[in-house]
């Protein structure tokens, strides 16, 4: 994608660093979203943590989607956009009464209540404000996703739903909470998730539990089953879009519902990773007896999940290959930090000071944790029209 002339060119003129969006990637892969969810007539919410840039907000809001949120902030944000309050979840394990207040007096879908304690919290303050909140339980379903432990969440270790244990419990306390309405069941066991095994593993858990529930007399609408589609982080120009087809008919064969019951996702990463990248300049070259370093502009402060969990993103010299020698480079920021790594032993051809890279797939979760730490500047963000 940035192997050409015509990127360098236009980039050239621009201060660096700055997120580049390829709307017209992202309007491809919400459209591939919605048509396989569609024909299965399934619900998509968009995960806003995953990227809240105006713009790319804008577009999926165009087509239809809803929110998740997991803070008021976002639920604000959503509504602020233009985002139906009647599509908008609000999950998290921390939400504040402030938090809570906010988004009852907006009439959202449903809260996904993650403990005991919040639900009678939930209960109260609708209870106060003469309203009644929907609510999604949250169970814990104890699926290994296999992936980095950090973006795992479904696991009995994990900070996150209502533990098996304490499901009976759970369901005592819901048919006490007079301004509760249960709506639905909401599961998820982790991000950037490839192995569509993981997704059977859950319709059988979801499956399990929808069934205890109405074997107990309470009927369930919506079987929310969260997120977690990932991307192609090595090959983003050879699979830009994700399969949604097969993501979709995992649930759709597996996962056990009659014609009533809805089926709600939370998508961020796999909607809007691809299309963004993060573009940065060569501010100088340094070879030492075992390592060549290349120390560009952007840093962890501009892009954290390197230096946070590790990830990896490939990362392109911006411009016509001449067939110049490779080398292996450590990528590395200005911040006075050791992690501050974008990758090690990267293949590029030889560097010097003012090329452009760019660093690829980092539409989700990139522009969004960018920090000030080191009194960095804020970001910038560039688009491609639709």
């Amino acid at each position: 994608m940035f192997n050409n002339k015509t990127m360098l060119d236009r980039f050239s003129a621009l201060e660096t660093p700055f997120y580049f969006y390829d709307l017209d990637l992202l309007e491809q892969t919400l459209d591939a979203a919605k048509k396989a969810a569609d024909k299965r007539g399934f619900h998509i919410h968009y995960a806003l943590k995953a990227n809240f840039n105006e713009r790319i907000l804008a577009l999926i809001q165009s087509k239809g989607f809803g929110a998740d949120c997991v803070s008021g902030n976002e639920v604000q944000k959503s509504i602020d956009m233009g985002f139906d309050a009647s599509k908008i979840t609000f999950a998290g394990v921390g939400k504040s009464d402030k938090e809570i207040i906010a988004a009852l007096q907006h009439h959202i879908f449903a809260f996904n209540v993650e403990s005991i304690q919040e639900m009678e919290v939930i209960n109260d303050l609708a209870q106060r404000l003469g309203v009644t909140a929907n609510v999604s339980l949250r169970i814990n379903p104890n699926i290994d996703a296999h992936t980095h432990h950090y973006i795992t969440t479904g696991l009995d270790e994990n900070k996150f739903g209502v533990p098996n244990s304490e499901l009976e419990k759970a369901a005592s306390v819901l048919r006490g909470c007079e301004a509760v309405n249960l709506v639905g069941l909401h599961f998820h066991v982790g991000s950037q998730i490839l192995d569509m095994n993981v997704f059977k593993s859950l319709c059988v858990k979801v499956n399990e539990w929808k069934n205890w529930f109405e074997e107990r007399g309470t009927y369930i609408k919506v079987l929310n089953v969260g997120g977690g589609l990932g991307v192609d982080y090595k090959a983003p120009d050879e699979n830009p879009i994700p399969d949604f087809e097969a993501y979709f008919d995992v649930f759709d064969k597996f996962l056990e519902r009659n014609s009533k019951q809805e089926v709600h996702f939370e998508l961020g990463r796999a909607l809007v990773a691809q299309c963004g990248s993060l573009v940065s300049k060569v501010l100088y070259t340094k070879s030492g007896i075992k390592k060549h370093f290349l120390i560009v502009d952007a840093g962890m402060t501009e892009l954290m999940r390197p230096a946070l969990y590790q990830a990896y993103h490939k990362i392109e010299r911006i411009g016509e290959d001449k067939g110049e020698v490779v080398l292996n480079y450590d990528v590395v920021g200005p911040i006075c930090e050791s992690s501050d790594c974008f990758g090690k032993e990267v293949e590029l051809p030889r560097c010097q000071r003012g090329d452009l890279i760019a660093i690829r797939t980092a539409g989700a979760y990139g522009e969004v944790m960018a920090s000030r730490y080191n009194l960095r500047e804020e970001i910038r963000y560039v688009y491609s029209e639709v």
